[in-house]
């Protein structure tokens, strides 16, 4: 997911999106060594950090104002 997509989502759905990344990032990490699949980790890790980034971005435009 792009960092213009996440922009565009609301403070709830952003909550979701990281709850839900968290979830899968999880689930992988305690597959089986064999079954386990390096893109899918590496896309849950950095959607979640574009998330999580932009949550902070916006509190921190709030407090500023």
């Amino acid at each position: 997911m792009k960092y213009t997509d996440i922009q565009n989502k609301s403070d709830n759905e952003l909550s979701e999106l990281v709850s839900t990344a968290r979830e899968n990032l999880r689930a992988e990490l305690f597959k089986d060594k064999i079954s386990k699949k390096a893109s899918v980790i590496r896309s849950a890790k950095i959607t979640t950090a574009r998330a999580l980034t932009e949550i902070n971005t916006r509190r921190r435009n709030q407090s500023v104002k």
